[in-house]
């Protein structure tokens, strides 16, 4: 039994045993004195009554005119004179007049009360023996009228002391629920402050819970600002603090395998010309201030053109990916301007050429970077902030408009979308659940994402597309009763009618939500943390499970991460390639996985390619894989080969 239901209890019991109490002295006192005073009563009244008739003639008939003149106004239930030899003389009597006071309870107070007895004088002798007895119909009704009164009072000090009782109940019960709520969110990783209530008790109860949220908090914050120092250190450019080139081509090459919107976009390269003659006209310190400079430019660009990423390639080349970034004209433009007003700022004779091509899903990394590479070199010869664009042939043209996309694709979503099947694994083999990209049939064939996601995107289509796979994940789950996990986009995301057709979807059917593994970008935490935040506990309401896909080593930055109750994440690609050779990425996933663990979230590597990187990266901690080294084979009817994919 709960603390609240005892103390509901303890006090009904109380306020039972009060009025008990209370009715029952109260009841045997007036039954008491009601009784004492009808005996006294009666006592002098036939005392009275007796010197009356001693003193007078003894005519029997004036003698029973008296009796009856004092029955008639005196409520008297019995009057009786006997003669010496006990003979009844004259009587007078009538019953108790008690139909207003129910039988139960005059059965329960029954007055027990004799009558008052004198003596009648006839000179020196004894006429007679008096008997007089009073009529108790109005004691019982007097007591039961206080009685009635009694239970009434009682009723209303019951009704006001359960409100009162109610009223502290409830004030007790605030800071209980807080504490609750508090500890299940400690264990779910999600680390509040309560408010502190007034009441001395519980007002320490919940500054100890408080103390505990933030010392874990505390905790988790330097574990992960130990691991971001960790992940600075072994993969940024400690001039630049930009990516390095490992890590920065390995994220290249898993933007090119991805199936998603960001599996297309552009890139760009920047070359500091003739670094070495730089060095020496600016000397150690301004040069290095400069690459600093044209980083920062370099980020401003990628921040205001989506969130890229930057690398420093070598000593003078820099690189800039800028994922859904397909208006090359307008970011040439926009890079060119400013690295002028760079160059403006350490000298006009200072070189900074650029080039730009267009990068889509299943692209070379090689072919890339060596036609960007060329085209730098042409760029040098153009002046000091000469561009090139490169105009790179596209794979899998399907239609070449506009008009064309938006119908074709309005037309495929009607028709209804497919879902491909690839598992994720645990350590030892068992199903996670089924990753299902979605596919889409254009021009006769199903399409990957990868194809048409960049126009969904284009067009605004992603909250129907998302919808849609949505809807046919429920049915999927329904009839392999497996779970599977499905994407959803930044643009779904602002999307409010959106959201209200995917909760009311999902509410539809709360046997089969359980079963759904939404899986978001990562730079949806960063770029709407509060819509995020929302979504999570919406979908968390009703047993889904949320996570965040492609996350890179910056993990443990993200804002309100204790706070958003994360069910897993997927490590990027890039973290995992080649890993069972590379001890700086080991250690790097190493501490993401312990980070991830102690808020409680599970870690699923992207883009695994065979049996011995799934073995080293669980030996790191990780709890599960996806990718070409996992699944079994295309799962999709008529689709083109997606041996390319990577989680």
């Amino acid at each position: 039994m709960s603390l609240i239901k005892q103390l509901w209890l303890t006090i009904a019991t109380l306020l039972l045993l009060a009025f008990a109490g209370s009715l029952l002295i109260g009841v045997t006192t007036s039954r008491h004195y009601i009784e004492q005073e009808v005996r006294i009563k009666n006592s002098d009244n036939a005392n009275a009554l007796a010197l009356s008739m001693s003193q007078m003639e003894k005519d029997p008939v004036i003698i029973e005119l008296l009796l009856a003149a004092q029955f008639d106004t005196g409520h008297y239930r019995l009057i009786e004179l006997r003669d010496p030899a006990g003979r009844v003389i004259t009587q007078r009597s009538t019953g108790d007049h008690i139909n207003d006071v129910p039988a139960w309870f005059v059965s329960l107070v029954r007055f027990e009360v004799p009558p008052g007895q004198a003596v009648v004088q006839d000179g020196w002798q004894q006429y007679g023996t008096l008997e007089l007895a009073s009529q108790h119909s109005f004691a019982y009704r007097s007591l039961w009228q206080s009685t009635l009164k009694l239970t009434g009072w009682f009723a209303l000090a019951g009704v006001l002391s359960l409100l009162l009782a109610s009223w502290v109940v409830r004030t007790i019960r605030r800071p209980l629920r807080d504490v609750v709520s508090q500890a299940q969110a400690i264990g779910e990783r999600r680390f509040t402050v309560a408010h502190e209530p007034r009441t001395l008790e519980l007002r320490e109860v919940v500054q100890a819970m408080n103390r505990l949220s933030e010392a874990v908090r505390h905790m988790l914050s330097e574990e992960s600002d130990k691991l971001d120092q960790l992940r600075r250190r072994m993969q940024h450019d400690p001039v630049t603090d930009t990516l390095i080139r490992g890590p920065f081509l390995d994220s290249l090459h898993a933007h090119l395998n991805r199936e998603g919107d960001d599996a297309s976009g552009a890139l760009a390269m920047v070359r500091v010309a003739q670094l070495n003659h730089v060095n020496q006209r600016l000397g150690h310190g301004r040069t290095d201030s400069l690459l600093a400079q044209l980083a920062k430019c370099l980020s401003q660009v990628a921040k205001q053109h989506g969130l890229g990423q930057v690398g420093r390639l070598n000593g003078s080349d820099f690189a800039l990916i800028l994922p859904r970034e397909h208006d090359l004209d307008a970011l040439g433009k926009h890079l060119q301007q400013a690295l002028e007003a760079l160059a403006n700022e350490f000298g006009n004779d200072l070189s900074l050429p650029s080039a730009l091509c267009a990068y889509t899903q299943g692209d070379s990394r090689a072919d890339l970077l060596a036609s960007l590479d060329g085209a730098l070199a042409a760029a040098e010869q153009q002046g000091a902030t000469g561009q090139r664009i490169v105009a790179v042939p596209a794979a899998n043209v399907l239609f070449t408009s506009h008009d064309e996309w938006r119908q074709a694709l309005e037309q495929a979503l009607d028709e209804g979308v497919f879902l491909a099947h690839y598992p994720v694994l645990d350590s030892a083999g068992k199903l996670i659940h089924h990753e299902v990209p979605s596919r889409l049939r254009l021009k006769g064939e199903w399409q990957p994402a990868g194809v048409f996601l960049p126009w969904v995107a284009r067009l605004s289509l992603t909250p129907q597309l998302d919808l849609a796979v949505a809807k046919a994940a429920l049915n999927d789950t329904a009839i392999s009763g497996k779970p599977v996990g499905i994407n959803l986009s930044i643009d779904s995301l602002k999307d409010g009618h959106f959201m209200g057709e995917l909760l009311t979807t999902l509410r539809a059917r709360p046997d089969l939500a359980p079963r759904l593994w939404f899986e978001l970008p990562q730079s949806v935490a960063v770029q709407q943390p509060q819509a995020l935040k929302t979504l999570c506990n919406a979908l968390l309401g009703l047993g889904c499970k949320v996570g965040l896909e492609h996350v890179g080593p910056q993990f443990g930055k993200l804002p309100g991460l204790q706070d958003l109750g994360l069910s897993f994440m997927k490590v990027d690609a890039a973290l995992s390639q080649d890993i069972e050779q590379r001890n700086d990425q080991q250690s790097l996933l190493r501490g993401m996985a312990t980070l991830a663990h102690s808020l409680g979230i599970l870690v699923i590597a992207e883009g695994v390619a065979h049996r011995n990187a799934a073995k080293a990266l669980f030996e790191l901690g990780l709890d599960g894989v996806t990718g070409p080294g996992v699944r079994q084979g295309s799962a999709s009817p008529d689709a083109k080969d997606d041996s390319n994919r990577s989680g």
